[in-house]
């Protein structure tokens, strides 16, 4: 029987950070569904509520520590001590390097890495004193490079050491930390992208589905299995890893 703990999961206003959201809730736990916005959470606390579950929305920008310290005494304050946490929040500004400008770069590193770097900071307190705790930081494949992706890709790998670092320095303390780099998910991002480019989503799929092993795109819903499995007692053992969830292999 898993034990309802509080977690936190953001950037859970949509695709894989509401689905991780309602996965968790799913598991029995009390989530506080952090976006940008409060306003663009109350879907997924709905849906979380809807079927039966505990919630509360947040809106808070995670490259704030202001944002993140009120955030977290409000979580404490109406779900109590939160000792999961999952880094989902992030933001794409992709160009070539050479049309990049300051904004394009502090913005994604500040979401991504920053902020993983704050939440981080603000539960592990929580984790320590509870002697229990787990983080869950996405990466992304784009760790490994990607074209028109410099402060992303670059974001995406400082994620990984960043988890490896945690994972040595918390697991003393029963913490665990884990990262999920995910391959070509389907979400509403990335159908902005499709847009941005001039292609339809459906060919953008398309396209992609033809490059994976396993012949077809992510969802979500892919992204919040690995969390779950990161989340639970029977991963126990498992820390500082990197999971590539990207239908074939990944270096």
């Amino acid at each position: 029987m898993t034990e309802p703990r509080t977690a936190i999961v953001t950037g859970a206003a949509r695709g894989i950070g509401a689905a991780i959201a309602l996965r968790l809730a799913e598991a029995g736990h009390r989530i506080a569904v952090v976006d940008l916005r409060v306003a663009d959470t109350e879907r997924t606390v709905d849906a979380i509520i809807a079927a039966g579950g505990e919630a509360i929305g947040l809106g808070a920008d995670v490259a704030n520590s202001d944002d993140v310290a009120s955030a977290m005494v409000r979580v404490v304050d109406d779900l109590g001590a939160p000792t999961i946490l999952v880094n989902n929040a992030g933001i794409l500004r992709d160009s070539l390097i050479f049309k990049m400008s300051d904004d394009d770069w502090d913005s994604v590193i500040g979401v991504h890495l920053r902020g993983a770097f704050l939440m981080s900071r603000a539960v592990q307190a929580h984790q320590v004193a509870a002697g229990w705790g787990r983080i869950v930081n996405l990466s992304s494949t784009s760790a490994l490079g990607n074209r028109g992706q410099a402060n992303y890709a670059a974001a995406k790998a400082g994620i990984q050491g960043f988890t490896k670092t945690l994972a040595i320095e918390l697991g003393r303390f029963n913490v665990t930390v884990n990262s999920i780099a995910p391959g070509f998910i389907a979400t509403d991002m990335l159908r902005e992208t499709a847009e941005r480019i001039g292609m339809s989503f459906e060919d953008y799929l398309a396209g992609a589905a033809s490059e994976i092993p396993v012949g077809r795109t992510g969802t979500p819903d892919d992204i919040a299995a690995a969390a779950a499995f990161f989340v639970s007692e029977e991963a126990s053992f498992v820390s500082g890893q990197v999971l590539y969830v990207a239908g074939g292999p990944k270096a």
